[in-house]
């Protein structure tokens, strides 16, 4: 489908790059993945959805993705986090459900936190797929070969291949390091709202024993895990949209 232009807003000097369909609430908040844009294939089925279902529906690109400004190699959790924020609290009004995809899982559960910190309660409920929340820490680290601990001292990132990208993917000496700032799964998450886990069990790049740790520390909050025995990482197939689809419009009926 052909997507609206978007508008920009500035946060800290980048221009973050918006696109927002009016409609009733709860909205929905679109925040993709490491390295993903807005118009990927999850956040255009979601943006045909919630139009059919005259929602309210809100997307950005982080700084260094997709239509927004910004270098991608000066990214990290915090500053993503900080502009997701600001989008959030510009363009939204009133309850919202957030979906995180991958690190926007991560993104996701650091922005219930910020939010309740500061009083605000919008964030109703939460749709996480192939949640990658602390990745740098629990999925990366771990496994740092002694070429890329090399490289990371000594250029300060070091660049990997992608199955989802010509280009390589970046990981930088400063992404890793605010990782360890922004981690969450560190003891029981509180997130005052229902949770919906999706999780491909063929998933290659975050293991489906992440979302069973991410599940076992939500343990005061409503928490549904949907396992997908044959589903991957991008969850992107028909069966997998329709499933996200499925996940979103229950949590509606859920919450609204």
């Amino acid at each position: 489908m052909n997507a609206s232009a978007p508008v920009f807003i500035d946060v800290d000097g980048a221009e973050i790059a918006v696109r927002q369909a009016p409609g009733a609430a709860p909205g929905v908040v679109w925040l993709g993945g490491y390295k993903s844009d807005m118009l990927g294939t999850k956040a255009e089925a979601l943006s045909a959805w919630t139009a059919s279902e005259g929602r309210a529906y809100l997307r950005h690109d982080y700084s260094g993705h997709g239509e927004s400004g910004g270098e991608f190699a000066d990214g990290t959790i915090s500053k993503w986090l900080a502009e997701s924020l600001a989008v959030l609290r510009s363009f939204s009004k009133g309850k919202q459900i957030l979906v995180g995809s991958s690190m926007g899982a991560w993104i996701a559960l650091r922005m219930v936190q910020e939010l309740r910190k500061a009083g605000d309660d919008r964030v109703a409920g939460l749709v996480l797929l192939a949640p990658a929340p602390d990745f740098t820490a629990e999925l990366i680290e771990p496994v740092l070969t002694k070429a890329q601990k090399r490289d990371l001292s000594k250029k300060g990132f070091f660049a990997e291949p992608s199955d989802y990208s010509d280009e390589p993917y970046i990981y930088t000496r400063a992404l890793i390091e605010d990782g360890r700032a922004n981690r969450v799964m560190t003891g029981p998450i509180d997130t005052h709202c229902p949770v919906h886990i999706l999780q491909g069990l063929a998933d290659p790049d975050v293991p489906s024993g992440h979302a069973l740790k991410l599940a076992a520390l939500l343990p005061s909050d409503d928490v549904t895990l949907s396992l997908i025995p044959d589903g991957d990482h991008r969850l992107s197939r028909p069966e997998d949209l329709d499933l996200l689809k499925r996940a979103v419009g229950d949590m509606v009926r859920r919450v609204g």
